[in-house]
């Protein structure tokens, strides 16, 4: 057996167009990082004698499933590299079973809004990414003419706020510009995503307490979300060449307008968030800004429509807008959830969240991987390489452990400011290896240690 060869077998193997794990055995060349056989049956030590033990990985009753594609994450390198960066979030997103993430083109200084500002945030990255980087183009005011050639450059698709972005260099576009951008982009292999709220926020009550969430949720309704996708899904109708996405929906009086627009045929799809699945408002503990993010965490039985939504498939995947700050942006010392930065943090806790709410439904693991990796995949234009187990694709590979649980701590967070509203509970599901084109990038027993950053960017 070649030495450039790696074998991963197990019973519980998550592979395309199968409803439930089976067993199966995957191979593996080192050389190219990619699958080239499957075989369906396990595989035992003996037939590959010739492979050294780290060659021959037995997940035995473990599941093994494709490395997993988060779409929308924020690594703010460079100009807030003090909040996250390429190596600190990569590690964190490595240690969840990510391999490979989509950065948005902001909270970053310079925006990616240029081919210009594409290769800064480029040659920022490299030599630093623990998992493979690919990148979202910004769509501001009087950035019309960018669009074309940052598609040529490779951005994966666009991103633009219809309401204010909360950092100054990512301006919000009104009607007009997503109009010239839809023309732009219409019968290009490309998509324009939206951060789908409209309106002018409602003021809160003079007397309201800042640090009750309750307080912070009033100014952020649900009429925010409806108010953009009627404007969102209206447009679309005139540019039906294109494919649109409404990022992190969180409130459920906005599927009906979803549901309208996929049965008129338009070309949508729709993301949500851990947080919007997994936490209640109820549940906010006062003056606690690690769980204020915009739009915001609703009430249980907005979670629960959610949820059903994404189960008949009128939202499509999900995603964990990982979106850190600086400790101080959070108002620890008061508390006040109307100054605090919005964003929550996410990234390596995603798919054990995901996975202890989900299973309480009656989700399978093939769903999880299914929302998480499939389609997460064919959003960013990766199809072809990524978020399956198939030979010819990049051996991206995960040894995960359904049955374990964890509690949060401050120290198994590997993103840079260890914040996270998720701190403190316990969660099923435990990542024990993650594999980035067949070579070992994370072990939970040992983490990162005697390994260096491989990943690439796409």
């Amino acid at each position: 057996m070649s030495s450039t060869t790696r074998v991963l077998t197990g019973q519980n193997v998550v592979l395309p167009g199968h409803d439930r794990p089976v067993p199966a055995t995957i191979i593996v060349d080192k050389t190219t990082g990619k699958i080239t056989d499957i075989q369906l049956n396990t595989a035992e030590r003996g037939a590959y004698h010739g492979l050294r033990d780290e060659d021959y990985i037995d997940a035995g009753s473990k599941f093994i499933i494709p490395g997993l594609v988060d779409a929308h994450v924020h690594l703010n390198e460079p100009g807030r590299t003090e909040w996250e960066g390429f190596y600190t979030g990569t590690r964190a997103a490595a240690s969840g079973g990510i391999t490979t993430v989509v950065d948005m083109p902001l909270n970053s200084i310079p925006p990616t809004t240029t081919v210009e500002n594409l290769e800064i945030k480029r040659a920022a990255a490299r030599g630093q990414c623990w998992i493979d980087v690919a990148f979202w183009g910004g769509v501001i005011p009087g950035n019309q003419a960018d669009l074309i050639p940052l598609v040529d450059a490779g951005v994966k698709g666009f991103k633009c706020f219809l309401i204010e972005s909360g950092v100054e260099e990512f301006p919000c576009v009104v009607e007009q510009d997503v109009a010239k951008a839809m023309q732009t982009l219409q019968g290009k292999p490309t998509v324009l995503q939206f951060h789908a709220e409209l309106g002018e926020p409602p003021s809160h009550a003079e007397a309201a307490d800042p640090r009750a969430y309750s307080t912070y949720l009033a100014t952020r309704p649900e009429s925010l979300e409806t108010n953009a996708i009627q404007l969102i899904t209206s447009l679309h109708a005139q540019h039906p060449a294109l494919r649109c996405h409404i990022v992190h929906l969180s409130a459920s009086s906005a599927l009906p307008l979803v549901r309208a627009a996929k049965a008129a045929g338009l070309n949508l799809t729709v993301e949500t968030c851990f947080h919007y699945l997994c936490l209640r408002a109820a549940d906010v503990p006062h003056g606690h800004a690690e769980f204020k993010c915009c739009p915001p965490i609703r009430d249980d039985g907005n979670r629960e429509a959610l949820w059903a939504a994404l189960r008949d498939g009128t939202i499509d995947m999900v995603v964990s807008d990982h979106s850190p700050c600086v400790g101080e942006l959070k108002r620890p010392d008061d508390g006040n959830l109307l100054k605090a930065w919005g964003g929550v943090s996410t990234l390596g806790l995603g798919l054990s969240a995901l996975w202890t709410e989900g299973r309480k439904r009656g989700v399978s693991v093939v769903d999880v991987v299914k929302w998480m990796a499939e389609r997460t995949a064919a959003h960013a234009g990766l199809a072809e390489r990524k978020g399956a187990i198939k030979v010819g694709f990049d051996a991206d590979l995960v040894v995960w452990d359904p049955e374990a649980e964890f509690t949060v701590t401050k120290e198994n967070l590997n993103f840079k400011n260890k914040l996270s509203p998720y701190e403190g509970m316990t969660l099923a599901g435990r990542v024990e290896k993650t594999y980035l084109r067949g070579q070992l990038v994370y072990d939970a027993e040992t983490r990162f240690e005697g390994r260096e950053p491989t990943g690439v960017l796409l």
